[in-house]
């Protein structure tokens, strides 16, 4: 009956004009007002979230929320702003999490539990498939994918697992790896969190991992390390953990071949997606916060990663916030915490991150001009909440480069009712016709998103 009840308002999935020029004049939400649920979720609806506007922790209890899954109404859509429309690339895929996209158009997927790459290489200007298939398999829970060299012609694939980094030899249109495959970087912390992403700085020389915490506040971190806290912290990185989380929640860095690898950031409790930011050549990434302190505490966030940053976890949360469950146990790192660039709302999930650069969209073709520059993130959706928030796509607000802070409802309509969804996000990607490509796992769907209505 819920299912049915939804669906006799499809018309409802696609917002009026007017209604999103009514939401343009609505005040941005901020501090407690931004606190909402999927209830008030909508295109065009704003967000800022700053530092000061947390609560304290243990306001709210801790809440075990999970949605229930519901299939796919068989013509249930994206509810998307006015002039956008999505179509349906594919469906019935068992775990599609990541999307990248290759010089030459392909759409490359991590179908992870399934433990492969699938490829999709679209009819132009639709999303009906021309040609799919399975790049590489038998892997372990793959996740990031990255070409190298960067630029328009790659000499490999190179795929994150959960405990290693592999490459495969490709050439431009290769629906098949024509190889085994190669290990780069073994021995990856495997357990709990394992979506590892990767990435190229864009002179390639430097291939950027992303290793998630293995649990939620470093529980068994109570202990010092082997030779006392003073001395590791004097040889180790700036809130570099130890024990079963040593190597984890942190950003590493490596040659091309899987050399000399270093860690990059600290207490990042799990950077599940991270792309390089056209416009500035910086990295991001978007972290998965703690549970646990309540509904609101702490806020998810979008970052850029600094070389020697250190992020928190899981001692403190968005700057100088000590987590109460390891408070007094490093005040030599109060103050010390760099504060991230966009907060959003706790428990929301973001894994994916993409920049909507636009700067090869042929003529006439992507979105409106004012979307060039600024970024979208999958949030896949919250379960530690007491009334749910995610399962959509928010656009990141950024001006001359540099983020605003504030974050927009872009794709909703995901969530069927209180108790269920159909839709969870995770990949967001540009394809080259200036489309977004978006995955969700929910019922293992992806998109095309493209715009038609009046230019700006």
């Amino acid at each position: 009956m819920i299912r049915l009840a939804w669906l006799a308002f499809p018309a409802a999935l696609f917002l009026t004009a007017a209604t999103l020029t009514q939401q343009a004049e609505q005040p941005v939400l901020k501090g407690a007002a931004a606190f909402g649920d999927w209830r008030a979720d909508r295109p065009g609806v704003r967000r800022l979230i700053k530092p000061e506007d947390l609560p304290r922790p243990y306001v709210t209890k801790s809440a075990s929320n999970s949605a229930g899954l519901a299939d796919r109404p068989a013509d249930a859509k994206p509810r998307l702003p006015p002039g956008f429309s999505a179509e349906l690339i594919a469906s019935g895929i068992d775990n599609p999490r990541v999307v990248r996209i290759a010089p030459n158009g392909d759409l490359f997927v991590a179908d992870s539990e399934a433990n492969q790459i699938r490829v999709y290489r679209l009819t132009e200007g639709s999303a009906k498939p021309a040609k799919d298939g399975i790049f590489a398999g038998n892997l372990n829970q793959p996740y990031g994918i990255a070409f190298y060299p960067p630029g328009n012609d790659p000499q490999w694939v190179y795929v994150a697992n959960r405990d290693s980094i592999v490459r495969f030899a490709y050439r431009d249109g290769d629906l098949k790896a024509a190889s085994d495959p190669e290990t780069i970087v073994d021995n990856i912390p495997a357990t709990h969190h394992w979506t590892r992403d990767i990435v190229f700085s864009p002179d390639g020389k430097t291939l950027y991992l992303s290793v998630g915490s293995g649990s939620n506040v470093a529980e068994d971190m109570t202990k010092e390390p082997d030779g006392g806290l003073d001395a590791w912290a004097k040889s180790k990185p700036l809130g570099a953990t130890w024990g079963s989380e040593d190597g984890r929640a942190d950003v590493r860095a490596f040659d091309p071949d899987g050399k000399n690898g270093r860690i990059v950031a600290t207490g990042l409790r799990n950077c599940s997606g991270m792309t390089v930011q056209p416009a500035t050549g910086a990295l991001w990434c978007v972290v998965n916060e703690r549970d646990a302190l309540g509904d609101n505490v702490p806020s998810e966030y979008a970052t850029v990663v600094k070389d020697g940053g250190f992020y928190g976890w899981p001692w403190y949360y968005i700057g100088s916030n000590a987590d109460p469950r390891h408070k007094g146990e490093r005040p030599d790192l109060a103050g010390r915490a760099t504060i991230p660039d966009v907060l959003m709302q706790a428990h929301s999930a973001p894994l994916n991150i993409a920049f909507y650069d636009g700067k090869d969209v042929p003529a006439g073709s992507g979105f409106p001009a004012e979307y060039k520059g600024d970024a979208f993130v999958a949030l896949h959706g919250s379960w530690n909440r007491g009334n749910r928030t995610g399962y959509k796509v928010v656009r990141l607000l950024f001006r001359d480069g540099k983020p605003t802070g504030e974050y927009e409802d872009f794709i909703t309509g995901f969530v069927v009712s209180n108790g269920e969804v159909w839709g969870r996000p995770v990949g967001v990607a540009v394809a080259r016709d200036g489309g977004l490509i978006v995955t969700e796992d929910g019922n293992g769907t992806i998109w095309r998103v493209t715009y038609s209505g009046g230019r700006s």
